[in-house]
């Protein structure tokens, strides 16, 4: 029996899964990496841990002392996971517009939440740059001191991949993969991922795989940071190179619209029981890409993001869905029929 000395070791060391369905079609093995069993439920839990650790080692965290991060939800539930595991709290400073479940999960772990309105990067009240002001406030005032965990510009995010994520990865597929590939948020899962494979074969393909509305396709097919359109997508599309991302070129980028991906996670739900959420359907559909762009036969790998509960209120809403022009699946508006035979009381 298998017995961890806290939650802190049962981050990382994920399982791999095949998706039966797009592996049939394509022709080749696609792999989905089940980063929604990590205890925060999600990827973001091992840059979490890293940087925690990466600001411990550097004599930044105290006992009793407050991290501060900008995030679209993931990322803070990561954080506040392990800093409760080590004595930290935590100040998340979220957009408005995110899903209400990740905001009530942030408030159940004991995370002190900040919503704010949702405003481009350059703008400088951006969700991002007020994390970052708030931290340095606090570092005046905390007794214990605080940190800007700043996840996107924090190169401990992208180690915790080039140390854990690839190395599974690869002892998982046994060195049988060809592929790699998955959309960007901060940018460490991919950059890490891609550069701990490369490590172990440079002809590891690596894919981006943009929603609409984020900016790096364009930027590495045709050098301009330039977006178009929207998603209904939380936590990915990048419209800037952060510091993860610096010194990283994929070897494939394709874009794909919400459109297009949703009916992947409405799939999976209705014939593989695996509930995804939507930036997972967007890189199940990029490596659906990037199988036809390798033939058949390969092996291809992505990231399972987390779980589709967290979306359940949009991503799972037929009136939602509708009102933003998407497919809505026939099993999400059916009713039951089935009637629940009982007797009544003598």
């Amino acid at each position: 029996m298998t017995v961890h000395p806290s939650v802190l070791e049962a981050i990382g060391n994920t399982p791999l899964i095949k998706l039966q369905s797009v592996s049939e079609t394509t022709g080749c093995t696609i792999l989905g990496k089940a980063e929604f069993l990590n205890p925060g439920q999600s990827v973001k839990d091992r840059a979490a841990l890293y940087i925690i650790r990466d600001a411990e080692k550097k004599g930044l965290l105290r006992p009793g002392g407050v991290i501060v991060e900008g995030t679209a939800g993931n990322t803070g539930i990561g954080l506040t996971v392990v800093a409760k595991a080590l004595g930290y709290r935590t100040v998340i400073v979220i957009p408005e517009t995110q899903s209400q479940e990740k905001k009530e999960a942030l408030k159940l772990l004991g995370a002190e939440l900040v919503e704010v309105p949702a405003v481009p990067y350059k703008n400088p009240n951006n969700y991002v740059k007020i994390s970052g002001r708030l931290a340095e406030q606090l570092a005046k005032i905390e007794p214990n001191g605080a940190i800007w965990a700043n996840q996107f510009d924090n190169i401990a995010n992208r180690q915790a991949h080039i140390e854990t994520t690839a190395p599974e990865i690869w002892r998982d597929t046994e060195g049988k993969v060809d592929g790699f590939i998955c959309a960007v948020g901060s940018g460490g899962t991919l950059a890490g991922t891609g550069i701990g494979l490369k490590g172990f074969n440079s002809n590891v393909k690596i894919g981006l795989v943009d929603p609409d509305g984020a900016a790096l396709y364009e930027y590495y097919a045709h050098g301009e940071l330039k977006s178009e359109g929207s998603s209904i997508t939380e936590g990915i599309g990048q419209g800037r190179i952060t510091a993860n991302l610096e010194g990283f070129t994929p070897d494939f980028a394709c874009r794909v619209s919400d459109a297009e991906s949703l009916p992947y996670v409405f799939d999976l739900i209705e014939h593989e029981g695996l509930c995804l959420g939507g930036s997972s359907a967007i890189n199940i559909a990029g490596a659906v890409k990037l199988a036809k762009e390798l033939g058949p036969g390969h092996t291809i790998v992505t990231i399972l993001c987390d779980y589709g509960n967290r979306y359940q209120s949009k991503l799972f809403n037929p009136e939602f869905l509708a009102s933003k022009g998407l497919p809505v699946p026939a099993w999400l508006t059916k009713s039951s029929n089935i009637r629940v035979p009982y007797e009544t009381a003598a």
